[in-house]
């Protein structure tokens, strides 16, 4: 029988092998690097010279709702959003770190370079009263000289559920708000600061029987797109559908696509954009966030029917997807930490690493998907992770064939919200492999104190003698 000796250092090699598994992958990881040549960008002198990404056609913007310091999902001090800009050659055209979080962007028509987005600042205690708040607001910027000018902004209770995520220029000065703090969905002349127009769930929805916790976060309304004959476009993220509306009639009556909590068709998605008609639509190309996949729906015989779907072994929470006019999909996968280019096969042809990314546009395409193509007029075939033939890239901590093969499997057997929210969790850097030596780890030290505590005499026997006297 083995000797306790060498038990002890059997456990000892387990616990300092995993450290070093961990300690590698954080001093290795891509997104890592990325990040670091993100922050030390200098736009005085044109950004960083080294490139982050492959070249490709266009500038690349990418929003992220991230921590870079710590992780992903910290609101601390440090806690750090980006607004980067990567030029065609794959420098780094633009950085902003100024905001607590960035979410949608969109290109001002008519212009090369400038930008509009949503943000969202946190504003402490001692300034908003009894709780923290929140700054929602609108900004354009100019990518090529740093500008930015105020467009809009309001400050709203709270900060998890209350951030605005989304938003859509109407015309000259209006925009269309998904308003997540109040479950409605308004336009605000940016001129007047006044309202002119809302639309409360609470004439569709039943907060009793539907969506999220009711009033925290009962909706989650994260997107807004106007199309055709000046519909709205809404993503109802707790209610997992896609509605439209008119702005007279409300809820336009066998548009909508999903239902509460049918989750074959859509788990609490982003993003949605719309495919008009003289692109093959009208069609819905949708990052379907607790599905771990990009999904897109086709309006055919005044039903949605589902055309496309793509993932990857290492698509993890996806919260954006545009069809560009190449017949390429760009892909905003936030949990597997980057950006990604897929082409009609499936297979990723460009991709940047980034922590945490929102967002992401390839301006001169088209505002979102408005340039491409509907994936049943392209005649796209469908691509899903079920081994190693996925047809994706995978990460420098992910090997193809069996390690691929194994990590879908695992992921597969976790239902994907709850897997999601691990993720989110994590630091940046931490893949399958940093997950496995991390349960080694926790395992091994739990494995070691067993082990010990059975060796103990103590926890074998009394040690003490009970005297028991019968009295006569």
């Amino acid at each position: 029988m083995p000797s306790k000796k060498l038990y002890r250092f059997g456990f000892v090699s387990l616990i300092v092998l995993s450290l070093l598994a961990l300690a590698n992958g954080a001093a290795s990881s891509s997104v890592g690097q990325t990040d670091k040549q993100l922050r030390q960008a200098n736009i005085s002198d044109g950004g960083s010279e080294k490139p982050v990404a492959d070249p490709r056609n266009g500038i690349t913007v990418v929003a992220t709702d991230s921590n870079t310091w710590t992780g992903k999902a910290g609101d601390g001090p440090r806690s750090r959003a980006e607004l980067v800009g990567l030029n065609p050659n794959g420098t780094v055209l633009y950085y902003n770190d100024s905001h607590t979080r960035y979410w949608d962007v969109d290109q001002v028509n008519g212009t090369r370079a400038t930008v509009e987005y949503f943000y969202a600042d946190h504003i402490s205690k001692s300034k908003c009263g009894q709780e923290v708040c929140t700054r929602n607001g609108i900004e354009r910027v100019n990518l090529s000289t740093g500008e930015v000018t105020p467009i809009f902004s309001r400050v709203t209770p709270g900060k998890h559920s209350t951030r605005w995520h989304d938003g859509d220029r109407l015309n000259d000065t209006r925009y269309v708000v998904a308003d997540i703090a109040q479950d409605r969905v308004f336009v605000v002349n940016t001129t007047t600061g006044l309202v002119e127009w809302s639309w409360d769930a609470q004439q569709a929805f039943d907060p009793q029987t539907s969506g999220g916790p009711y009033p925290e976060d009962w909706t989650h309304i994260n997107d807004v797109e106007v199309v055709q004959n000046d519909r709205i476009m809404v993503s109802v993220r707790n209610h997992d559908q896609v509605v439209f509306l008119d702005r007279e009639t409300g809820v336009v009556k066998n548009w909508t696509l999903g239902s509460d909590d049918n989750h074959d068709v859509l788990y609490e998605q982003h993003n949605p954009d719309y495919i008009n008609a003289s692109n093959g639509g009208p069609a819905v190309l949708i990052g379907d966030s607790e599905n771990n996949r990009v999904v897109e729906y086709q309006r055919e015989n005044g039903s949605w029917n589902q055309s496309w779907t793509w993932q990857d072994a290492r698509t993890q929470w996806p919260r954006d997807a545009d069809r560009l006019p190449n017949g390429n999909t760009l892909i905003t996968d936030s949990n597997g930490n980057r950006v990604v280019e897929v082409n009609d096969q499936g297979k990723v042809v460009w991709s940047v690493d980034i922590a945490f990314p929102y967002e992401a546009e390839r301006l001169g395409t088209g505002d979102e998907s408005t340039g491409g193509q509907s994936a049943k007029s392209l005649g796209l075939g469908s691509e899903e992770a079920s081994n190693s033939e996925s047809g994706g890239q995978v990460n420098d901590n992910q090997k193809e064939g069996i390690a691929g093969s194994i990590w879908v499997g695992i992921k597969n057997l976790v239902p994907g919200r709850y897997m999601n929210a691990l993720m989110y969790v994590l630091p940046a850097w931490m893949g399958p492999t940093e997950l496995a030596a991390l349960l080694v780890t926790v395992l091994s030290v739990l494995a070691w104190a067993i082990t010990e505590w059975r060796w103990s005499e103590r926890s074998l026997s009394v040690p003490w003698t009970i005297n028991v006297e019968r009295k006569q």
